[in-house]
């Protein structure tokens, strides 16, 4: 019986961590080019990978199948379906992808997006969703575009009644402020190519002080995985040399969405009060205009 493209992702996902370290750049490969195994040999998966044929057989048994062949059905079969029930969409059919450059940039984020869809475990997900509700606080964490990430996903969360803050590099580094964390705090890592060393460090660091860690990363093997209790990976490709964060956004808004779907009461009560705040300091600017 054939499993769903989520499925094959699934098997890869819950295995990953018992995986021998040539056995985890296959699945590497296969997580970030899953659209491409369906066309491959086994010998040319090999040469794409850098692993052994054997090893390969080995990973496919591994994960639950009989080999490489049954695998690359497997997914093939899947992909199919996908493209039967459009769940990969692309813009402007029938036009070059390389037409011009906002056609391509906008295809490549719809593909970040598709690609993160496919790449989340949903149990993952609502795993993240419940310790963000179930926490005393959170605190989100990241360097560079991470930073700017990690600031709208506390703005988004406080607007759902989730007590939330930014870590922000100032007087002290992250690793100095998570000694002072709680613990049944909660911190939720960004960490993107080229990783952060000091986040990676924070992550570390909170997990060893037993506060639950969540990181948005681009794949299960990145360094900030290693010690997180949930990883919700996502696609960050882009034409220049920086991560994409459409997707990233998707995500962000998705966090928040459930959160307040699962708050309802709250975060009505907190979005009644900032409207009633938003309409004084409106009314203060009128008066002081007059």
């Amino acid at each position: 019986m054939k499993s769903s493209y989520k499925g094959v992702l699934g098997k890869i996902e819950t295995n990953y961590e018992k995986l021998p370290k040539n056995q985890k750049k296959i699945a590497d490969y296969i997580i970030n080019n899953t659209d491409e195994v369906p066309f491959k040999s086994v010998n040319e998966l090999s040469i794409s990978t850098g692993v052994s044929v054997a090893s390969i057989v080995r990973f496919a048994q591994r994960i639950g199948y009989k080999g490489f062949l049954e695998l690359r059905d497997d997914i093939s079969d899947s992909l199919k379906t996908r493209i039967q029930n459009k769940e990969i969409f692309s813009l402007f059919e029938g036009k070059s992808i390389n037409s011009d450059t906002l056609t391509s940039v906008a295809n490549q984020e719809i593909s970040n997006i598709n690609d993160t869809l496919n790449l989340i475990d949903r149990k993952s997900f609502d795993s993240a969703v419940s310790k963000i509700l179930k926490s005393e606080r959170v605190y989100t964490a990241g360097l560079g575009i991470s930073y700017l990430l990690s600031e709208i996903l506390a703005y988004q969360l406080c607007q759902v009644a989730v007590d939330a803050d930014n870590m922000r590099h100032d007087h002290s580094s992250f690793m100095e402020k998570v000694m002072y964390l709680k613990p049944k705090d909660l911190v939720i890592i960004f960490s993107f190519p080229p990783y952060s060393k000091e986040t990676i460090e924070t992550a570390r660091l909170a997990k060893e002080q037993g506060i639950g860690v969540v990181s948005i990363t681009n794949k299960n093997a990145a360094p900030a995985a290693r010690y997180s209790d949930v990883t919700l990976v996502v696609k960050s490709e882009n034409m220049l040399f920086t991560n994409s964060f459409s997707a990233i956004s998707v995500l962000i808004n998705a966090i928040a969405t459930e959160c307040a779907l699962k708050n309802k009461n709250k975060a009505n009560q907190i979005l009644k009060k900032l409207n009633e705040i938003t309409e004084i300091q409106n009314l203060v600017i009128s008066n002081g205009n007059n």
